[in-house]
C-alpha cells in the first residue's frame, strides 16, 4: 500500500505567521475586512480605557507576596549566620580551654571575642572537662528576628566542640 503525500498548504491558508501579521488576502473573523488583524493591534481592549493600568494592579497584588518572601529569606540568612557564629565560638572557646591555664574565664573570653555585639548579649558559653584530658565547650546563641540586637527567637542555636588538653595526651 502506498502512502498518500500530504497536501501542501498555501501561505494564505490558516496557521499563524511568525511575524505576527495576517496572511495576505485573509479576512478578519471579527470585522470581515480584508487584511484586518486581531483585536491585539492598536485597538484598546474592552471598556473605555482598555488594559491600561493592569500591570500596576498586578504589581500591587504581588507586592505583599514578594515582601514576605524577602523577609523569610532574610530570616534564613540570619539563622545560618547564627549557626556559623555558634560553631566558630565553640571552636575558639575549646581551643583556649585546651591550651590556656585560665580555665573557665579564658574559655568564655575566647568564645565571645569574635561574636558581633548583637549576638554577645544572649550568648551562653560553658566549658568543662578540665583536668580529665578532654575539654569541651558549649555555646548557645539567640537567633535575631529580622534585625540583630532587637529581639531573638525563643529557641537558641547550640554548638558543641571538644579537644584534647595539651600535655595530657597519652
Amino acid at each position: 500500500m502506498r502512502a498518500i503525500p500530504a497536501r501542501r498548504r498555501l501561505p494564505t491558508e490558516g496557521g499563524p505567521r511568525t511575524d505576527g501579521r495576517p496572511h495576505p488576502g485573509s479576512r478578519s473573523c471579527i470585522t470581515g475586512r480584508p487584511g484586518a488583524g486581531s483585536r491585539r493591534g492598536p485597538h484598546p481592549g474592552p471598556g473605555p480605557r482598555g488594559d491600561r493600568g493592569q500591570v500596576a494592579v498586578e504589581f500591587l497584588g504581588m507586592a505583599p507576596v514578594i515582601l514576605v518572601t524577602l523577609v523569610l529569606l532574610w530570616q534564613c540568612v540570619l539563622l545560618g549566620y547564627t549557626y556559623t557564629l555558634a560553631g566558630n565560638a565553640a571552636d575558639e572557646a575549646v581551643r583556649a580551654a585546651a591550651t590556656a591555664e585560665g580555665g573557665q574565664g579564658a574559655c568564655e573570653q575566647a568564645g565571645r571575642e569574635d561574636l558581633p555585639g548583637a549576638w554577645q548579649d544572649g550568648a551562653t558559653i560553658s566549658c568543662g572537662g578540665r583536668g580529665s584530658g578532654y575539654v569541651t565547650a558549649r555555646v548557645e546563641l539567640k537567633v535575631p528576628v529580622l534585625l540583630p540586637g532587637l529581639i531573638g527567637f525563643p529557641v537558641p542555636v547550640k554548638a558543641h566542640a571538644g579537644a584534647v588538653e595539651e600535655g595530657k595526651a597519652n
